[in-house]
């Protein structure tokens, strides 16, 4: 570490903007004691400011540090600040540092040529356009908060932020190891609680899980992926490494096929992941485990439905098809750029579900972005999807063989079609504001971090940077 903060200010660039940082805090400091007075908050406030000045510049610097905080945040912190959440002030930090460096030190905004770039460029034009016409009144009740609706288009935003981040700022494949492996290590820790094998098993939930995280099925989903590929396909990871992911695996597939088998958004996202990834890498031996597996569902097909169909899982069917088809009412209002961010969740109570009139979200990732952003959006989005998908499909054979990268790629593929149907079942990709929330992005954040590491990895092949 000291020789990270030796090479970080040794230059003229870092001793210029530790020498700014210094002479702003003070200024800062002594107008605030000078119009409030000492006080303890104060004091600790002014106890942050170094620390903030090192760590804004470091993260310049070394901005997968960044990737890397938010990790360990989203799994081993359970603690959170309200109303925004660390991981959106942390992602929202990070993107404006990225800007500051640009145009300051760089002098230039400049993009990567990516086809997955101008997608997402769109669908952030158009989500502030569903925001500004989301202020008219499209029914009889009021919009949503403001407060509500800037949260629901920070969602957006911040997400697409954090792809473009990664595809930028990752340019050497230790940091992305890092990565992966500090997610696989950290979320162990969650299987081995969610065992309930350790005697303190419930003082570290509350220590250390926070509800959004495991509550979210792309938490699990990306951490079953990438253990998967890396088992199965980096040669390269010792065998006791992989020995333990496997332990791991096998405990996830217990949690989520035996004990939580009620939450289908925690198991069939992940079984989409591994099928995909085995026909992705190995197609023959896809083949004979697919004709297998369908063999098994014509014959197991009554006694899986009673599995499945458990607790409310049927009337939630029921209650989703419904809202599907009313929030579909709603949206033709406005079906172009949508009603804005969140609204579309005042206007449902105009409209009774079974009989009841109250206020409820589609549970639907593909109905809520056409509610909220309209057609073009969820135009940008399947355009976005397609494109990361070929993406990476071509990557696949460009990397080292039977190496860290080529299994990344491989477990990405799986995690992007997961992503896919995990959206179909109500869990978030893009988390709806009056849902999982702005908070759901500690869950969410996986997917936008490793499908933004599709183009990394492209950008450093081009560059010929080594790959493993």
């Amino acid at each position: 570490m000291t020789t990270l903060f030796e090479k970080a200010f040794r230059t003229d660039a870092g001793k210029t903007f530790l020498r700014l940082g210094i002479i702003i805090a003070a200024v800062v400091v002594s107008l605030v004691f000078a119009f409030r007075g000492p006080s303890m908050m104060l004091l600790l406030v002014v106890a942050a400011i170094p620390v903030a000045i090192v760590g804004a510049y470091l993260l310049i610097r070394y901005p997968p540090m960044g990737f890397l905080l938010i990790i360990v945040i989203s799994t081993v912190i359970s603690r959170d600040v309200a109303p925004v959440g660390l991981i959106a002030m942390l992602l929202a930090a990070l993107t404006v540092l990225w800007i500051f460096d640009m145009m300051v030190r760089q002098r230039e905004i400049n993009l990567i040529k990516s086809p997955t770039i101008t997608p997402l460029v769109l669908f952030s034009a158009v989500v502030v356009l569903s925001f500004v016409v989301g202020q008219l009144p499209w029914f009889s009740v009021s919009q949503v908060p403001m407060d509500s609706q800037i949260a629901g288009l920070g969602i957006f935003l911040l997400s697409f932020a954090a792809f473009i981040l990664v595809a930028h700022q990752i340019r050497d494949i230790i940091w992305l190891k890092w990565m992966v492996f500090l997610y696989l290590a950290l979320g162990s820790l969650a299987v081995i609680i969610g065992m309930r094998v350790l005697p303190a098993y419930q003082t570290l939930n509350y220590m250390l899980l926070h509800p959004k995280t495991t509550g979210g099925s792309l938490f699990w989903l990306w951490l079953s992926a990438m253990a998967f590929s890396q088992i199965l396909f980096n040669k390269n990871l010792g065998m006791k490494w992989r020995v333990a992911l496997a332990v791991v695996l096998a405990g996830f597939l217990y949690l989520t096929l035996d004990r939580n088998r009620a939450w289908t958004s925690g198991w069939a996202p992940a079984l989409t992941a591994f099928f995909i990834i085995i026909w992705v890498a190995r197609p023959k031996w896809a083949m004979p485990l697919t004709m297998v597996g369908i063999a098994g569902l014509i014959l197991l097909f009554q006694p899986i439905y009673n599995a499945v169909f458990i607790g409310d899982n049927e009337y939630s069917t029921v209650t989703r098809l419904e809202a599907w088809r009313i929030v579909w009412e709603i949206i033709k209002v406005n079906p172009i750029l949508g009603l804005g961010p969140g609204n579309y969740y005042n206007y449902t109570i105009l409209f009774p579900i079974l009989g009841w009139y109250v206020e409820f979200n589609s549970h639907n990732n593909y109905v809520d972005i056409v509610a909220q952003a309209g057609v073009l959006g969820l135009v940008c989005y399947i355009w976005f999807l397609v494109v990361t998908w070929r993406l990476g499909w071509g990557l696949r054979n460009q990397v080292p063989r039977d190496g860290f990268t080529q299994a990344f790629i491989y477990g990405t593929l799986g995690g992007l079609a997961g992503s896919i149907v995990a959206g179909m079942l109500g869990d978030w990709v893009l988390p709806f504001v009056y849902n999982i929330g702005i908070y759901g992005l500690r869950s969410s954040i996986y997917a936008w971090f490793f499908l933004g590491a599709l183009v990394a990895i492209d950008q450093m092949r081009r560059a010929g940077t080594p790959l493993d």
